[in-house]
């Protein structure tokens, strides 16, 4: 019997009854308001999903009170709030088991109770297993949508009440039109465990080019448990380290599990450096990481029930016979006894390869059950590919294609999602064939690169107290303390800390990605390779890096979209590029490029922007943060182009003064690596190789 079929129970409020609202005695640890499927079409810009962790249990407890799947909820981590109502309203708790009462009297979970006017219902610790409890109301809480949807990202603060709901606070509530049911059936409420299967699809970045095939046997066959450190960002996991398929990771960086920054998945197993970790909906868009299996979208309900201490198992799945998402509770697991004896798709993960031209190779990787890979060309830092990925993205934004929900570039690749009930992968893979035929040859690539002056606070006081926070609390003797610009210098073999300013402040660095260190943030190279500086990263990494500090990592520099954790070298700090006074106009096609300052979009660049940095002092700089905070924003710009033809012959006419500048700063590259062997910096020899910090 489905919910549509249970027997109603009462009525629900007619379209003209009054909303109440709804008053916060208790928060709870960490309540959030949420909904489903959270903020579609921003990934692009490094804006995730966020949205219920478990969708399952929100959804279901949404459709028995007879309220849309959009309908705004409360997820509730560890132990919920109490919360009083001025009106007589449905309410419905679902996910993992906790104590529910109201006005004192014990209730059921995953059945609808009426709370009377005045009530309070008042959800406890949850008890396990599971770690997430959902707080669905009829009618849902009316709060504003950023950038089309409700649902609370805490780290970008916005969303929902733009943060955890605080004490004190009244939430208001939406119409009630629906039908209230008597409760979620038994056999579609979902089973928590302390062991947990995780149905996965091989890919995006497998066996054997990446990892050994033991490495894959060992992902697929071993019982991973579940740190303590994890959060809606990711669920880290204690498990084997991979013996690797690759010494290293090229010139993405030293880590074998280095690779040019690339789009994730949410459901992605990230390798982070020797760390896996099951990228959540609060993740980033971006990241230079390996992923070699990712978890269904029917499945990645699970990810928010994963408690520390917890068991994990990864089972190969064939994509085509997945549980739908759009299914709920029992219909999800319908397929499970078919899918498991079917194993995976047998095919590391790679959908198709082809010939582009003379020069360029495509490959496509599947990204999930709903998701594929393009990745263009070797592994490699070349603007010619980068470009080639721009042409695919704007050819895909000007088609429109019913059925894309998202499209993210990467250096070398462009991720393309999907609603597979109205585009199949395969359907894609047809469409993208038709697409690389319409694409022009590299040569005629002409892309739209206005110059953009931006502000920079040399060596600014914020990034002085990371470095300290840093040496104090993570490792005081990391050879790029206590100054990350004099390991620049040393690193890059300059002569002086002036060159390293007059490099950063001489270059013209362009802006292939968004979105890398989340919210607009550029990841961004100079156009001249001879002020491409090239750093390690931290390791491990920071555990705070102040708001737009600027930084450098490999051969890309980066602006902090806010503040968190980070690897990149230090140089100075920069103005917002995210307003956060904008994002409630209507939603932009999904991977649409619209950067602009001002109302209409938050963000404020875009590709193939060319970034030159103008020096400011510290205090200067923190007035023109006030001003940007404030909506005074006044940023020079001036129109171009990029034309690829003309890079290609400025590189060949300074062929020789970019190896000879290569070859010195490869000199000072390798003599670093030599002394911090000799010191011990390396760690210990893994599959025969060393392994060294990640770039």
């Amino acid at each position: 019997m489905t919910i549509a079929e249970l027997p109603v129970a009462l009525t629900a409020q007619t379209a003209s009854a009054r909303p109440g609202r709804v008053e916060v005695v208790r928060p709870g640890m960490l309540t959030t308001v949420q909904d489903w499927p959270g903020r579609v079409g921003y990934w692009h810009v490094g804006v995730p999903p966020s949205g219920p962790m478990d969708d399952l249990s929100f959804r279901l407890g949404n459709r028995a009170l007879g309220n849309a799947e959009g309908v705004a909820g409360l997820e509730c981590t560890l132990g919920g709030p109490a919360l009083r109502f001025t009106a007589p309203t449905w309410v419905c708790v679902t996910g993992a088991p906790a104590d529910v009462m109201v006005d004192g009297v014990r209730v059921p979970q995953w059945r609808t109770v009426r709370v009377p006017a005045g009530g309070v219902l008042d959800v406890g610790a949850v008890r396990g297993p599971g770690m997430r409890c959902y707080v669905l109301i009829a009618g849902g809480i009316d709060v504003p949508a950023y950038l089309g949807s409700a649902a609370t990202f805490t780290l970008g603060r916005f969303g929902g009440t733009g943060g955890a709901v605080r004490g004190g606070e009244a939430l208001s509530l939406g119409a009630h039109r629906g039908r209230v049911a008597t409760a979620v059936p038994m056999d579609e409420q979902p089973v928590l465990t302390r062991h947990w299967e995780l149905a996965v699809t091989e890919g995006p970045h497998g066996a054997p080019e990446f990892f050994t095939r033991a490495d894959f046997d060992t992902v697929i066959g071993t019982g991973y448990e579940v740190h303590f450190n994890s959060d809606r960002t990711g669920v880290r996991l204690i498990g084997p380290k991979p013996e690797w398929a690759r010494a290293d990771g090229g010139e993405a960086g030293l880590h074998p599990s280095n690779i040019h920054d690339t789009p994730y998945s949410v459901g992605a197993l990230d390798f982070t450096g020797d760390t896996p970790i099951l990228l959540g909906p609060d993740g980033p868009s971006l990241g230079g990481f390996v992923c070699p299996v990712t978890v269904v979208a029917a499945d990645r309900w699970k990810l928010g029930q994963l408690s520390p201490g917890d068991r994990v198992r990864f089972v190969l799945v064939r994509s085509d016979r997945a549980a739908s998402i759009r299914e709920l509770g029992a219909a999800r697991r319908a397929a499970w006894p078919t899918v498991l004896s079917a194993g995976g798709d047998g095919d590391d993960g790679v959908l198709r390869r082809a010939e582009v031209d003379d020069e360029t190779a495509v490959t496509y990787r599947r990204a999930g059950d709903d998701g594929v890979l393009v990745e263009y060309g070797a592994m490699t830092l070349d603007l010619g590919l980068r470009a080639r990925v721009h042409a695919l993205h704007q050819h895909l934004l000007a088609a429109g294609t019913r059925g894309v929900t998202e499209l993210t570039p990467g250096i070398r690749s462009l991720q393309i999602r999907v609603d597979p009930h109205v585009l199949p992968v395969p359907a894609l893979l047809g469409l993208l064939a038709e697409a690389e035929a319409q694409l022009p040859a590299s040569d005629r690539l002409v892309v739209p690169s206005r110059v953009v002056h931006l502000p920079l606070s040399w060596d600014d006081p914020s990034t002085r107290e990371a470095i300290t926070r840093y040496m104090r609390g993570v490792r005081a003797d990391a050879p790029w303390c206590p100054w990350n610009i004099e390991f620049i210098r040393r690193v890059n073999g300059l002569a002086a800390v002036s060159d390293v300013y007059d490099t950063v402040f001489g270059a013209e660095y362009l802006v292939l990605g968004l979105g890398d260190v989340y919210l607009g943030a550029p990841v961004a190279t100079p156009t001249d390779p001879r002020h491409r500086l090239v750093t390690t990263k931290y390791n491990p990494a920071r555990t705070w890096t102040p708001e737009n500090a600027v930084g450098i990592g490999g051969a890309y520099l980066c602006v902090y979209g806010m503040e968190g954790p980070g690897g990149y070298q230090f140089v100075g700090r920069t103005t917002q590029v995210w307003n956060h006074g904008a994002g409630v106009a209507p939603t932009v096609p999904p991977g649409a490029d619209r950067g602009v300052s001002g109302a209409e979009t938050p963000w404020l660049l875009r590709y193939f922007d060319r970034i030159r940095w103008y020096p400011v002092e510290a205090e200067e700089l923190l007035d023109m943060r006030a001003d940007f905070a404030a909506g005074n924003v006044e940023v020079r710009t001036e129109d171009g182009e990029f034309r690829l033809a003309d890079y290609r012959t400025f590189l060949t006419e300074n062929a020789e003064s970019i190896e000879a500048f290569r070859a010195k700063q490869a000199e000072a590259f390798t003599a670093e690596r030599n002394s911090w062997r000799s010191a011990g910096e390396l760690t210990a020899r893994q599959g025969g190789r060393e392994q060294t910090p990640a770039r």
